[in-house]
């Protein structure tokens, strides 16, 4: 691992802001990627599930990822996340990507099928040897139905060099000290669910693909710093605090529920795209108390 990797620290899974008329909104889309930048994050991952990526059309993907990369320049990489329903669109928009000016890739299975290492393998394979870009390879078995084991993972890490990160979304944190005992220090190891972060980390995770930065930045930051250099001990008290808000993450509809909490701390929207629809009832009550009683006692940094 270099210490000059894309993969360290924490890195957004940036939302896809909607207008009204339902279109994409660049000027705040750029404005939220410089201001997480600004707060400390280390890079941005658009197109990822947070992003809604499998409602935008293959041209609002590139598109979006134009605006980010001009938006940051040499600030900070942009890291698509590639998915398609296809095989031969998710090689597209890998390509894509470099010639727009990402610096890396999330290479996701398939959208909507599932199937066996045989076929899951060879969909990785095909978007990994088209690009020399590095690449994070995303396990989401919740999510995708899928569900790379340790040793699926070294397979590809072995055979790979620009497969250099993996982001673990299964919930089980001893999957961190499979991976180590399977390939040592050969790929970067990053947190996907918000709720494991402090654990992430002490099993050896060395970054953080966060969903609530999107509307706690400077908060998300500082949890990560301490769990990194303090421990647990070290990040107890502000774990505490944030973790009812972590925990929105970790449910069918987190999307609604980080939008949500974007627009009450004043960093967004909560406007989705169908078929999603904004909380409402008392889904949406017992959301807002969670996230009125976050902001009323929220720490000073």
């Amino acid at each position: 691992m270099s210490k000059n990797s894309i993969w360290r620290g924490v890195i957004p899974a940036i939302t896809t802001p909607f207008a009204a008329d339902g279109q994409v909104d660049h000027a705040f889309l750029a404005d939220h990627a410089r201001q997480m930048i600004d707060a400390g994050c280390t890079g941005i991952v658009a197109l990822g599930s947070l992003g809604e990526a499998a409602t935008l059309s293959f041209d609002e993907k590139l598109a979006i990822l134009r605006t980010l990369v001009q938006a940051l320049g040499e600030r900070a990489p942009v890291i698509p996340g590639i998915a398609a329903l296809s095989t031969a669109e998710a090689v597209r928009l890998a390509r894509e990507a470099k010639t727009i000016g990402c610096r890396g890739l999330m290479v996701l299975p398939p959208y909507v099928y599932s199937t066996d290492w045989r076929e899951m393998g060879a969909h990785l394979r095909a978007v990994i040897e088209a690009t020399d870009l590095p690449c994070m390879i995303y396990n989401n078995p919740i999510a995708y139905k899928t569900d790379f084991s340790p040793a699926q993972i070294a397979e590809l890490a072995q055979a790979y060099p620009n497969v250099q990160a993996v982001k673990e979304s299964s919930g089980d944190v001893r999957r961190f000290a499979a991976l180590r005992s399977l390939l040592g220090d050969r790929l970067e190891l990053l947190v996907g669910m918000d709720d494991a972060i402090v654990e992430g980390v002490a099993m050896g995770a060395t970054g953080w693909i966060a969903g609530l930065v999107n509307a706690y930045p400077k908060e998300s930051v500082k949890l990560f710093e301490l769990a990194r250099d303090g421990g647990a001990k070290a990040a107890a008290e502000l774990y505490a605090w944030f973790l009812p808000l972590l925990r929105l993450d970790t449910v069918p509809k987190f999307v609604q529920l980080i939008k949500l909490v974007q627009d009450k701390v004043g960093i967004g929207s909560e406007t989705v795209r169908a078929p999603r629809l904004v909380l409402e009832g008392a889904e949406r009550a017992d959301a807002l108390k969670v996230i009125e009683h976050a902001i009323a006692t929220q720490p000073k940094l």
